[in-house]
């Protein structure tokens, strides 16, 4: 376990709960000012990667020293959330997905960036950092009772909910009305911070009286309106519902039944169209035995019922009608890209096209995940082979869907996840998104792709030993090409350093870079 004390590179030893002023003069001399926050020396690169270590101190600011050009247009704030926190005391957490929350900022303005992280102090963090254990029941974690009846009656609270986790530790929106969300899967864990201070200011409240545990990871969020899928596990199937700026309260656009299997798909994520909401069914689904185990299953909260088949429900926007659900070959997905209407020439829409980050019905990349294997990578070609999946859903009443690579997966190593696309063409048909790829051999996505579906061909960045997080794509105020703007990385290094990466979005070539004071964990989703 990685020690609650560090040295910094002044040489003084410091705990990362005990923030204190000293001199900062040989901090500016590495290439960094701070702002009364400590920093610590690199990592030992024969110890584990710092992308898979949990991060130094609950919170830092400073700006950091640019080389090449930022952008004077480039105006504004990207946050990103993911886990960064992986052992309470001398307990190492299983998965990355069980991390408590680090939210990373990067402020951009005239040139200069201002960068800072901070733990999300959900009841979960605040609780298990008072009892020096875990106290609710995370992605692989569940909390160690002392007997059979505590574990009795750990079990009734996760009937109610209030043995879930609220670690929102997976995305962080901008709503419409300005409010910043952070969210994981459970609904207790969308929680509201400030997105300058990086503060947690409490609990995002529905006020309606769906109920429910868990939603949607992803959910879509534009200035117009708020759209999630509420999974029902009593009576499979998904509300589609929609929340206006300004409120708390979601409203019922329709229901989806599911099509097979004894429980609805995973939805982590979902597409939509301008006019219509686009529902995976996917055959990983939710599993109640395997929610109320002590110990996790390769597949953790879930089952894999190939037998039940895979599904993708469309609804309309307007009136909440299904319009079609088709059968499409098996698929496993963490993330949708994008989706659009393909239309006749009278105008009529024919068929729907949605794109995913498909790992070929491979259910074996959420084992991958644990930490053991991202930390002790001996060299092997281990990670699972992905692409970039294209839905075609007919709307002629046909039965079945297709499902094919939208380009070679070998033009990005055969690695695809953590995409993003210029913001205004969501629902809308596009050209190019960003990602994460591979350059083999690797085990975790280790390169940055823009992947073109016109010319069905990407170019790819790569820095050898590093681990970038999702690629986020902002672009220029008044620019007329799709791919005209920046993209935004951080970069964790194989020596314990880090970086903010910003790239061209149109020649993807690097602009500008910013080191970090450390490295940071991983990081999973952003905003801007």
């Amino acid at each position: 376990m990685d020690s609650l004390w560090f040295s910094d590179i002044c040489g003084h030893h410091v705990s990362p709960f005990n923030m204190l002023d000293f001199d900062q003069s040989c901090h500016r001399k590495h290439g960094f000012s701070l702002e009364n926050k400590l920093v610590f020396e690199p990592v030992d690169p024969d110890q584990n990667h710092v992308a898979w270590t949990s991060v130094k101190q609950e919170r830092w600011e400073g700006e950091l020293v640019v080389q090449g050009e930022i952008p004077l247009w480039l105006k504004g704030t990207y946050l990103r959330n993911g886990p960064g926190l992986w052992h309470i005391e001398d307990y190492n957490f299983r998965h990355l997905f069980d991390g408590y929350a680090t939210l990373v900022k990067l402020h951009f303005e005239d040139g200069r960036l201002i960068a800072g992280h901070r733990q999300i102090e959900s009841e979960a963090y605040k609780a298990a950092k008072k009892n020096k254990k875990i106290c609710f029941r995370e992605f692989s974690e569940v909390p160690k009772h002392e007997n059979f009846m505590a574990y009795v009656g750990d079990l009734s609270k996760l009937f109610s909910g209030s043995s879930l986790t609220d670690n929102a530790n997976t995305g962080v929106v901008k709503l419409g009305d300005g409010r910043v969300v952070c969210l994981t899967e459970t609904q207790k864990g969308s929680l509201v911070i400030d997105p300058n201070s990086l503060e947690t200011l409490g609990r995002f409240e529905y006020s309606d009286s769906l109920g429910g545990l868990i939603h949607s990871a992803h959910p879509i969020v534009t200035d117009a309106e708020f759209l999630t899928l509420l999974p029902d596990l009593l009576k499979p199937g998904y509300l589609v519902v929609r929340m206006e700026p300004g409120t708390n309260e979601r409203k019922v656009i329709g229901r989806v039944n599911c099509s097979g299997g004894p429980a609805p798909g995973w939805v982590h994520s979902f597409p939509v169209t301008q006019h219509y909401v686009v529902v995976p069914e996917m055959p990983l689904r939710y599993c109640a035995q395997n929610l109320l185990r002590a110990e996790p299953t390769p597949l953790y909260k879930f089952q894999w019922h190939p037998q039940s088949k895979a599904f993708l429900h469309v609804m309309c926007k307007a009136s909440g009608k299904v319009v079609t659900s088709v059968e499409v070959p098996l698929f496993v997905t963490f993330h949708f890209i994008n989706a659009y209407e393909e239309e006749d020439e009278d105008g009529r829409v024919t068929s729907i096209i949605a794109d995913c980050c498909e790992h070929h019905a491979d259910t074996s990349i959420l084992d991958q995940l644990r930490l053991k294997n991202l930390r002790f990578f001996k060299g092997e070609d281990v990670l699972p082979d992905a692409r970039v999946g294209r839905f075609k859903i007919p709307l002629d009443g046909s039965r079945n869907g297709k499902l094919e690579a939208a380009l070679d997966a070998d033009e990005h190593g055969r690695g695809m996840d953590m995409c993003s696309i210029n913001p205004a063409y969501l629902g809308k048909k596009y050209r190019y998104a960003y990602a994460c790829g591979a350059q083999r051999p690797c085990h975790f996505p280790n390169t940055l792709t823009k992947l073109d579906f016109v010319e069905k061909k990407a170019k790819n960045w790569y820095d050898e030993g590093a681990v970038p997080s999702e690629p986020f794509f902002v672009a220029r105020p008044g620019a007329t090409e799709e791919d005209d703007g920046v993209v935004i990385s951080l970069i964790s290094e194989k020596n314990g350093g880090g970086y903010a990466l910003l790239l061209d979005g149109s020649t993807f070539k690097e602009i500008a870079r910013a080191k970090l004071p450390y490295g940071l964990p991983y990081g999973l989703h952003g905003c801007w």
